[in-house]
């Protein structure tokens, strides 16, 4: 009898053990979005390509439009949030933070419009696909709202990396 006592407390304390160690494994872990930090994105190197596609050439004035950024910003919360954070994680696709210090805005600008040849023809769209091994869907928007959210991209930027425009032929 004393034995089957002693028996059932010891199994009583290891099931009090082992649960306790799960617990505190679930408190552990941080409570993140599913993230991808190993995308390699060359940001330190001054790009030349303006990618494929009709925008050769984009004016940035040296302030931002809010009007424009404020109207990018709600294309972003519509069809760019799912897959693009603000900072500079990854989602499905890159993260936005610094990207126009590290790309053109022509470059942008024609991922944003024609980005099934990008994702073809440019070479630096081609490596972002094989690290996001997700191919950005063509989100059928106007040459003026692309414009929008390039303005939305140049706000994020000073308010997550403190500067713009690096990538812009100046």
């Amino acid at each position: 009898m004393k034995s089957k006592r002693m028996l059932s407390r010891i199994t009583g304390l290891i099931a009090m053990v082992l649960l306790t160690s799960c617990i505190n494994g679930l408190k552990r872990k941080p409570k993140t979005e599913f993230i991808y930090p190993d995308l390699h994105i060359e940001r330190h190197q001054k790009p030349k390509s303006k990618g494929v596609g009709h925008v050769r050439f984009v004016d940035l004035a040296d302030t931002i439009s809010n009007v424009l950024a404020d109207k990018g910003k709600l294309i972003f919360e519509a069809q760019c949030a799912a897959c693009h954070k603000l900072t500079d994680q990854r989602l499905v696709g890159p993260g936005w933070a610094g990207i126009t210090n590290y790309r053109r805005p022509e470059w942008i600008m024609n991922m944003i419009l024609n980005t099934d040849e990008m994702l073809e023809k440019d070479e630096a769209a081609i490596i972002q696909l094989k690290d996001c091994m997700t191919r950005m869907p063509n989100q059928y928007l106007t040459k003026t709202e692309a414009r929008s959210v390039l303005e939305f991209m140049r706000r994020n930027d000073m308010q997550q990396v403190k500067s713009k425009d690096g990538a812009a032929a100046k």
